[in-house]
């Protein structure tokens, strides 16, 4: 059993497809989406769709929220406001409604997924530091917890102490914690233009996170021509 856990797609199609091959190559059998499908890129309607046929658990992410409302978007700044907007204005009521009736949390396995925070899931707060990450351990009732939002590929262990682990290769261990973001599939901000995500291996009970080129010309004039703002598409590969 592998899992291939993705999250922060945003849309972004041609990325998606890498990660999914690249998955698949690696002989996962599972996979796990931790939010944000939406938001940002041009091709929301068919991310969707991919995550609906994998049949696969998913989390609500604060795109989603609000690609499925009508409120007011004063919380986004203007690019992401102007994004959700468009993408409003490209999803029908089924896909909305899908969208609407996601989870902010589940328990799959013996493992916990969420978009943001355990302490407060729908208030959309960032993990950024082992400080941000002590309140959400102290609701995590699993040895494992994936999470997303920040789009920064990291793991946050609790032993004694709450410390930040650089990702590549981490082999879990007894009487631990782990809290881990597998970064954005869509639209990393590490510096890294590259797809980012996780295997996760409960046999050797390993994570390992992944870097993927793609297509990104292609993402990139999706965005201008479906006439989302300029800086969507070039921030894409500063990776920020």
């Amino acid at each position: 059993m592998r899992y291939a856990i993705f999250g922060d797609i945003h849309a972004n199609l041609e990325a998606f497809q890498a990660v999914l091959a690249d998955a698949s190559a690696q002989g996962v059998t599972h996979h796990v989406c931790l939010g944000d499908v939406v938001g940002y890129n041009a091709d929301p309607a068919a991310c969707m769709k991919i995550v609906q046929d994998l049949e696969c658990p998913v989390v609500k992410g604060n795109h989603d929220e609000q690609a499925c409302e009508d409120g007011n978007l004063a919380y986004f700044n203007p690019l992401a406001a102007h994004a959700i907007q468009w993408t409003r204005d490209h999803l029908d009521a089924a896909q909305k409604d899908w969208l609407r009736n996601l989870k902010l949390f589940r328990l799959v396995r013996n493992f916990t997924i969420v978009h943001a925070t355990l302490d407060s899931p729908g208030s959309w707060g960032y993990i950024l530091t082992d400080l941000d990450a002590s309140a959400s351990f102290s609701y995590q009732h699993t040895q494992l917890c994936f999470f997303g939002h920040t789009h920064v590929p990291r793991a946050f262990v609790r032993d004694t102490r709450v410390t930040e682990y650089e990702p590549s290769i981490l082999t879990l261990e007894p009487g631990k914690k782990y809290f881990a973001n597998p970064g954005s599939v869509g639209q990393p901000r590490d510096g890294d233009w590259r797809a980012s995500y996780l295997l996760y291996t409960p046999g050797t009970q390993t994570l390992e996170w992944r870097r993927l080129e793609y297509d990104i010309e292609t993402t990139q004039r999706k965005i201008r021509q479906a006439e989302l703002p300029e800086r969507l598409a070039l921030r894409l590969a500063e990776g920020f």
